[in-house]
């Protein structure tokens, strides 16, 4: 199958790669020549070209943009489409996504792999990236059950375990797992940086190991996606970060009024609900798709 993909970093590579082992041609579109000649070079991608002329004889197109040059992307990438090419996208944020691309092309469905790396670009890029990793795909009532099926066909091989739900719950889902942990760690740092002492904020540099490593890693990475989270996802983000302080608050009072059996009861409550979040264990086996039942 003729494949195109639009933005060759760190997704689009890794999607190229991948597809490319699967036997599909692919060809790849970046702003930059460089990043063109590099995707041909590490096997990404079969053909590359800064034109967006060069999806013309794509079936289907994987839109892995910034999330605040995708729209004038795709607008500028529809004059070389077929009709019948189906588009999909791999942004973090569904909702306005879809509000904002499916009015401009039928055969759009919303897509997101999760699956990334804190590296950017297409040295970044990695082949099996998305092997068992969630890939939620996120059709509306008018996206065709044919552009659906075709996305899942192409992304199934590369082992990924295929969900469908509305944008609106993708959003409020990936709020709470990744976009408000991206928010919390990087407050944990600044609330570091805010110590008043020279001497103990350096030593708690030195000290610093595995656990602050842990908690601070998202809060360290890439700010144009911490960006992106926080200005496509406002709504469901700043309900988190509500939510969250809420929580935070009820941890501080307990500890200010020394209520241990409080606290305790806490921890051990969160200690036995964490891995429903973290075991690799699925409901959706790797390559089926499921479905999330309203919230």
């Amino acid at each position: 199958m003729n494949i195109g993909i639009v933005g060759l970093g760190l997704i689009g590579g890794s999607l190229g790669l991948d597809l490319r082992s699967q036997g599909h041609h692919i060809s790849g579109v970046s702003r930059k020549q460089e990043t063109c000649q590099r995707a041909i070079e590490r096997g990404a991608v079969d053909d590359a070209s800064t034109s967006l002329s060069l999806m013309e004889r794509a079936e289907v197109v994987f839109i892995c943009t910034p999330l605040g040059v995708m729209r004038s992307t795709v607008a500028a990438l529809i004059p070389h489409l077929a009709p019948e090419t189906v588009l999909t996208d791999v942004g973090s944020v569904k909702g306005w996504v879809v509000e904002e691309i499916a009015p401009l092309w039928a055969n759009f469905v919303g897509g997101h792999p999760m699956a990334g790396t804190a590296e950017s670009g297409i040295e970044a890029a990695l082949p099996n990236l998305f092997v068992n990793a969630p890939y939620v795909l996120t059709p509306i009532a008018s996206t065709p059950a044919r552009a659906t099926q075709l996305v899942e066909e192409i992304v199934r091989p590369l082992q990924v375990q295929i969900y469908h739900c509305q944008p609106e719950e993708h959003d409020r889902a990936v709020a709470w797992i990744s976009h408000l942990p991206v928010m919390v760690s990087a407050s944990l740092i600044a609330a570091c940086l805010g110590e008043s002492s020279p001497a103990v904020l350096e030593m708690a540099k030195s000290l610093a190991s595995s656990g602050f490593r842990d908690t601070s890693r998202v809060g360290g990475g890439n700010p144009e996606l911490g960006m992106m989270m926080a200005t496509y996802n406002r709504s469901a983000l700043v309900r988190s970060l509500h939510a969250y302080r809420e929580i935070l608050n009820q941890f501080i009072h307990w500890i200010e009024q020394e209520n241990w059996v409080a606290l305790e009861q806490a921890l051990q409550h969160t200690r036995q609900a964490r891995p429903a979040f973290t075991d690799q264990g699925s409901p959706c086996q790797s390559g089926q798709a499921s479905s999330f039942s309203q919230p």
